[in-house]
């Protein structure tokens, strides 16, 4: 079974986007004020995560892990935009992996907190954390090109592929019993007679459908194609959220 926890959830996203932010600047060939964008979006999350375990039910390494997460990510953002008008200067791109980091390690916490088979939890918080983040900073850097133009396709293309190479892992440990496939083959009740479960393969399917469709689109050559990428990104947050979220509410 999979608990369903706010904090666990916001900590698994900003653990995801933080690691995706890394990927995407290590060859610097992103303007800074995309870091800037991520960076204060994910902190802004795991402060959310912080206060939400602090209110509902405190986890100790998690909430304590969280806060030095929160300062690892601090301490890239103000480096950044001191030197924002030092042209010559990039930030070292290895400042954004700590955060990542930490996080795996409070993820793996709040596994053991979950109960049930500590290996699958460990394997669904992991790779949830993994395709949430992939899927979420692959949608803002489809918006970052209306910030920064000319910039060449390779690093969304990147995180598209990568998002394509996720989704059977995240299948998998949904699926492992138990799991989804209980509440297909009617073991487990969802409650809505089935619906949710034909909710969860639709969502599922259209994911990978949205990133293959999403890839072609970036083979065209028009600066509208990457818009139109981007959209195609806008529904495969809310199918992927679907296909992760969904899993965890019906078997929480």
């Amino acid at each position: 079974m999979i608990s369903l926890d706010a904090s666990t959830v916001l900590l698994q996203w900003a653990v995801g986007g933080l690691l995706f932010l890394w990927v995407t600047c290590r060859r610097h060939q992103i303007g800074p004020g995309y870091g800037w964008l991520l960076r204060i979006t994910y902190i802004v999350m795991l402060i959310l995560s912080f206060v939400i375990g602090a209110v509902t039910e405190i986890v100790p390494a998690r909430e304590i892990i969280t806060i030095f997460m929160i300062a690892a990510a601090t301490i890239p953002l103000v480096i950044s935009f001191a030197e924002r008008k030092e042209e010559k200067k990039s930030l070292n791109a290895n400042l954004d992996i700590l955060a990542p980091m930490l996080g795996l390690a409070a993820l793996i916490v709040a596994a053991f907190d979950a109960g049930g088979p500590t290996v699958l939890a460990i394997a669904r918080i992991l790779v949830g954390a993994i395709f949430l983040g992939a899927v979420s900073d692959a949608m803002l850097l489809g918006h970052w090109y209306l910030v920064q133009p000319g910039l060449a396709r390779a690093p969304l293309l990147e995180l598209v592929r990568l998002i394509g190479v996720i989704w059977p892992f995240e299948l998998a440990v949904l699926l492992y019993p138990t799991g989804m496939w209980s509440v297909i083959n009617g073991n487990i009740d969802d409650g809505y007679g089935g619906l949710l479960g034909w909710f969860w393969i639709a969502c599922t399917v259209m994911t990978i459908g949205l990133v293959f469709v999403t890839r072609a689109a970036l083979k065209e050559r028009q600066y509208s194609a990457v818009m139109a990428a981007t959209g195609l990104l806008y529904l495969a947050i809310l199918t992927g959220f679907g296909m992760d979220l969904v899993a965890r509410a019906t078997l929480a």
